[in-house]
């Protein structure tokens, strides 16, 4: 009996120490400006609560990551092929190729999923709404596309 309760004091003290480690990040921290000389007083009246879902937000989307290994945000893409025949890979090199042709400025994807599927997935839209005036466009193209919920690539800062 002794012994389990040591062993649970350990893992207790383990977890607690992790938690302990993970950066806590404060409303007003998100605030400050790098130009001191230009700057004036801010002042943030708000329940601590805030801090913490703020907090948890930011920890909780660091660990996001997209299918190419970078750092993003939940959102989504449009599909326009998947498939896992034997020629998957030669058939979705042509319909990326297809979309390419056909919509430059759309960025596109193709990923391989276990265990042998190939996939065309296209554009890095944040809402449903951003996604279906280029949805409609590219059903005219490809009938079958549709919209998929995907981890997305951070939007540029000019995009609107």
């Amino acid at each position: 009996m002794a012994r389990k309760a040591l062993i649970f004091l350990m893992l207790f003290s383990f977890s607690a120490a992790g938690t302990m480690a993970q950066g806590f990040i404060r409303t007003i921290d998100l605030m400050k400006r790098s130009d001191e000389k230009n700057s004036g007083r801010l002042t943030i009246v708000q329940d601590r609560g805030i801090d913490t879902l703020i907090s948890r937000s930011i920890m909780a989307n660091s660990k996001l990551k997209t299918m190419e290994g970078s750092p993003g945000i939940q959102g989504f893409r449009i599909q326009i092929y998947y498939s896992s025949v034997r020629n998957a890979r030669e058939e979705s090199a042509r319909a990326r190729a297809e979309f390419i042709n056909k919509f430059p400025d759309i960025v596109s994807y193709v990923q391989y999923q276990e265990p042998g599927y190939f996939m065309v997935r296209v554009g890095d839209y944040r809402t449903k709404t951003e996604l279906y005036k280029d949805l409609i466009a590219i059903r005219r193209v490809f009938p079958n596309a549709y919209h998929v919920p995907a981890v997305i690539n951070y939007p540029g800062l000019s995009r609107q």
